[in-house]
């Protein structure tokens, strides 16, 4: 077995890792971590003080001074941001492209990877995203890779928003689900991909308990 008491869930977007991975965290008495909406989180910063990515020096100073944390609070995890809870402002469509580019930024994933191995350096996380079984985290005890058709995963995402009252296209959040599974996978830097030894979840099919259940049993049959 690998030597970090670490969980990995990685998968495209709109696969379900956020609920899953809060949930086996749950399970197994692990803390959460979140790296999708620490991505999401720098990408609202930049847009919002208008930084031109192309511009190192701008970008570092953007970086350096950022104040990112996750806190958990009644089961879930919120994001604060520079003293603002964000947690509802990134979950939009839009925000998911943003991400997608600063993602691909080596600057913000150098911070980004950074601030993720400090938390996992504690141990007993469930650590969800796309490269966290491949870079951040490769001696992961356990890793997984959730997936789901792109249509299935427009529908989750499409289902969700309207829940939080946000009125969304169904056809329009499909090309953007697909348009980002293209640019994340095709990147230069730290591509979505499953990690050679990681166990595929296609959850299709599947409810959120088989899921959940499935991916406890592993880790707990180690």
């Amino acid at each position: 077995m690998a030597s970090d008491p670490i969980v990995t869930i990685d998968g495209p977007s709109g696969a379900g890792k956020s609920t899953i991975s809060q949930l086996v965290a749950a399970r197994l008495g692990y803390a959460y971590l979140d790296t999708g909406a620490m991505y999401r989180a720098v990408g609202l910063k930049i847009e919002r003080a208008g930084t031109d990515c192309e511009d190192g020096p701008a970008l570092a100073e953007l970086l350096a001074g950022i104040n990112l944390q996750l806190v958990p609070e009644n089961g879930e995890t919120r994001v604060v941001l520079d003293d603002e809870d964000v947690s509802e402002a990134i979950r939009t469509p839009e925000m998911s492209m943003v991400a997608s580019r600063v993602s691909a930024i080596g600057a913000v994933r150098e911070k980004l990877t950074a601030l993720q191995r400090e938390i996992g350096g504690r141990g007993r996380i469930v650590a969800e995203g796309r490269d966290m079984g491949t870079v951040v985290f490769p001696d992961a005890a356990w890793k997984f890779f959730l997936d789901a058709s792109a249509e299935e995963r427009a529908r989750r995402r499409v289902l969700q928003l309207q829940q939080n009252g946000q009125e969304v296209d169904e056809a329009e959040t499909l090309a953007l689900i697909i348009k980002r599974d293209h640019d994340d996978s095709s990147r230069a830097l730290a591509p979505l991909k499953p990690a050679a030894d990681a166990v595929i979840v296609d959850s299709s099919k599947l409810s959120i308990d088989e899921v959940v259940s499935f991916m406890f049993e592993q880790v707990e049959s180690a």
